[in-house]
């Protein structure tokens, strides 16, 4: 059985790199974000009923990396992330997100933190620190009232690395 490790938190916090490095570090594959190729195809003015669609998409990501994946999968972006961006963007929220939330299992959740310098980008929205920290409290908050084992990975990429890496490792 597949044991799946979600890396979650706010924009420009190196979710993708981690995921990346690890894949690399288990030879393993790795699911990215959706929402990156969905608003790299259709531009960064999305509504609400998109966010739906982002999730879904996201769900068959996975799904399918699931199906590939031997031993590790490493996620980039889950419904938690969908459930933060719709309540902050729109003060609402999908019934089948939380639907998601619910029904989806996990082995363990990475939240990165916003001590990385924030990196532009055409589809990041929030530079500032204040919002950044914002968004991080709301994660936090969610992620350590579930049942699923996280660690809080802050540092530079190497620091962050070594304490996935640890992580992971303590969960085999």
């Amino acid at each position: 059985m597949v044991k799946k490790i979600v890396v979650i938190g706010p924009e420009s916090t190196g979710k993708s790199t981690l995921c990346e490095l690890l894949a690399a570090h288990y030879n393993t594959i790795w699911v990215p974000e959706y929402a990156r190729e969905f608003l790299l195809k259709h531009g960064t003015d999305y509504a609400f009923e998109d966010l739906l669609t982002i999730a879904k998409g996201q769900i068959a990501l996975e799904e399918a990396a699931c199906k590939a994946a031997e031993k590790l999968l490493f996620i980039d972006t889950d419904m938690y992330v969908m459930k933060v961006w719709s309540q902050f963007v729109f003060q609402d929220q999908h019934g089948w997100v939380e639907e998601q939330l619910m029904e989806r299992k996990y082995d363990l959740y990475l939240l990165c933190d916003v001590d990385l310098p924030w990196t532009k980008d055409e589809l990041r929205e929030y530079p500032d620190l204040e919002t950044r920290r914002a968004l991080f409290d709301i994660y936090h908050t969610l992620i350590k009232d579930q049942a699923t084992p996280w660690v809080l990975i802050r540092g530079d990429f190497n620091e962050r690395l070594r304490i996935a890496i640890e992580a992971v490792d303590s969960m085999k």
